[in-house]
């Protein structure tokens, strides 16, 4: 964000948008830096650190991790972004807490559009 408080990159607004649709659906969305557990029975962090990178936003509920959400800004083919997302769910270290291996959904949004997948049958 720019010192006016307006998101300056479709990155940040696509952020921005998939965190209030979060927020709406029942998800406490919160910072690595910031996590409480306590907060809510569905926490939605931010940036979350993994063996291949960062999702951007980790899904646990009741404290396990339950799959991620891959943000795209508005305009990209979310085609193409479940081998990254699947690369994501495989990749939570294996101390953390988890329903089923690997956790079952992954989102990928810009914001404005949004593919579910359910990794499992």
């Amino acid at each position: 964000m720019d010192l006016g408080g307006r998101l300056t990159t479709p990155e940040q607004l696509a952020r921005h948008n998939i965190d209030r649709m979060l927020e709406l659906a029942g998800w406490s969305v919160q910072d690595m830096k910031d996590l409480d557990f306590r907060a809510s029975r569905g926490v939605a962090l931010r940036e979350y650190p993994l063996e291949a990178g960062f999702a951007d936003y980790k899904l646990f509920v009741d404290r396990q991790a339950v799959g991620i959400v891959e943000s795209k800004k508005e305009g990209t083919t979310l085609g193409g972004v479940d081998t990254q997302s699947k690369k994501y769910l495989d990749g939570l270290p294996d101390h953390v807490p988890r329903v089923g291996r690997p956790p079952p959904f992954a989102y990928e949004s810009t914001g404005v559009e949004t593919v579910f997948r359910r990794t499992r049958s």
